[in-house]
């Protein structure tokens, strides 16, 4: 296609995007800025704002502490049901909002490792590939320190991600947990879930799924796939704004197994009662710690409100086109100046980010951001494009990839000019 073309295609998608009316619904959406970062931080709603302002003056201001008594206590489980019934199909009492991606990490893993240790003394290995998301790797070692366990590696191509070949080589009789991310931060591989967590459990092992880059983007389907435990963030596609909770994902049966490393008295049977001692409660709940994030809960639920109405397949189906846009758009215009595509091409194995590869990708990037145009960076040499389906257009797309290559083809004139 010529650039007018490929204009021309971006507005007839927009017109028969069924999902364009929701662009309207965030703050920002209908002004010049390109925002290709929608997986690391997601646009505000303006409902959410709103929300926020009356929480604030109302709820907060107005009952004080009797707010605990009349809803907030009961909001880490509601959200919880809230995201497993819309967003990863789970059946009530087994998500729960609470700490940091990081924490809930922590929590989980370490409770697995020590069950299945208690289970089978000689299930002392976890797996993990190295380019799983740094905050992964870093938990599973310390846990390894902690608990005198081995890390079992799994190298993977940065464009790619964990197969199911090399997880089969890598499980065995000595493997306590496996730990994979559903979407890679880097590459968007998406992982063969169930085909992963049966390849896990017919080792034995229990499967801990990271599920921070597919949450609200790809479809997930925690029970039907056999998941023992997930963690996902949602200040990406779930747009709960900067360090927003986490949800935690523990299955039923495993609840009264598992004794989760971070004694907390959110987590007791009465917690009103200040005991002597811990006692857990029963359920999802005995995952709480400390108090809850009541304020980084309330933005999500505008955006769950709207993948309930939307559905994930139609959140999956525009993500797809948007990212195929992407990929043809850069073929068009930057694989000429030397540019690779660092994601899998075919939309069945990619999630709802690209990443193109090229040397100058980090100054470009810095220069898009002079621009008004927001992609991130990771190495090596990665400018990754977080495309948010319910708030980016393909015009968006259009614009920030025109702008790209204008920067890239400045950037090589320059360095030619050098040489």
């Amino acid at each position: 296609m010529s650039l007018d073309q490929h204009l021309a295609y971006a507005r007839r998608m927009d017109r028969a995007d069924g999902l364009a009316h929701y662009r309207k619904r965030f703050a920002g959406a209908d002004g010049p800025l390109v925002y290709f970062d929608g997986n690391s931080l997601g646009r505000p709603p303006l409902a959410a704002i709103e929300r926020m302002q009356q929480f604030m003056t109302e709820e907060w201001g107005g009952r004080l502490i009797r707010g605990w008594d009349e809803a907030w206590l009961a909001q880490p489980t509601e959200v919880g049901d809230r995201i497993g019934r819309a967003v990863i199909e789970a059946t009530a009492g087994q998500t729960i909002v609470a700490d940091s991606t990081t924490v809930l990490l922590y929590k989980l893993a370490r409770a697995a490792v020590d069950a299945q240790i208690a289970r089978d003394p000689q299930r002392r290995e976890i797996v993990v590939d190295t380019d799983n998301f740094p905050t992964d790797r870093y938990v599973l070692e310390g846990i390894a320190n902690e608990r005198g366990l081995r890390l079992r590696w799994i190298e993977v191509d940065t464009a790619a991600g964990v197969t199911p070949a090399q997880l089969a080589q890598a499980v065995g009789p000595e493997t306590a947990l496996v730990v994979v991310s559903h979407v890679a931060y880097r590459s968007a591989h998406l992982a063969d879930a169930p085909e992963l967590t049966r390849i896990a459990h017919d080792a034995g092992a229990l499967i801990l799924w990271d599920l921070c880059h597919s949450a609200g983007s790809v479809p997930v389907k925690a029970d039907a796939w056999g998941f023992d435990l997930a963690v996902g963030c949602t200040y990406k596609y779930l747009n709960g704004g900067p360090g927003s909770p986490a949800f935690a994902y523990v299955r039923e049966d495993l609840q009264g197994v598992l004794a989760q490393p971070i004694q907390g008295w959110w987590g007791t049977k009465d917690m009103f009662l200040m005991g002597p001692e811990y006692e857990p409660v029963p359920g999802i709940r005995r995952f709480l710690s400390g108090t809850a994030p009541i304020l980084g809960m309330l933005p999500m639920a505008e955006t769950l409100a709207m993948i309930e109405e939307a559905g994930m397949p139609a959140i999956r189906a525009k993500s797809m086109a948007l990212t195929a846009f992407a990929i043809e758009l850069s073929e068009a215009w930057l694989a000429p100046l030397g540019v690779t595509l660092a994601s899998p091409a075919d939309p069945e194995e990619r999630g709802g980010h690209v990443t193109l590869h090229h040397d100058a990708m980090r100054e470009v990037t810095a220069r898009l951001w002079q621009r008004d145009v927001i992609p991130d960076y990771r190495d090596p040499g990665g400018l990754r494009i977080g495309l948010s389906p319910l708030s980016t257009s393909f015009e968006e797309v259009h614009r920030g990839l025109q702008q790209t290559e204008q920067v890239l083809r400045q950037v090589l004139t320059e360095r030619a000019g050098l040489a």
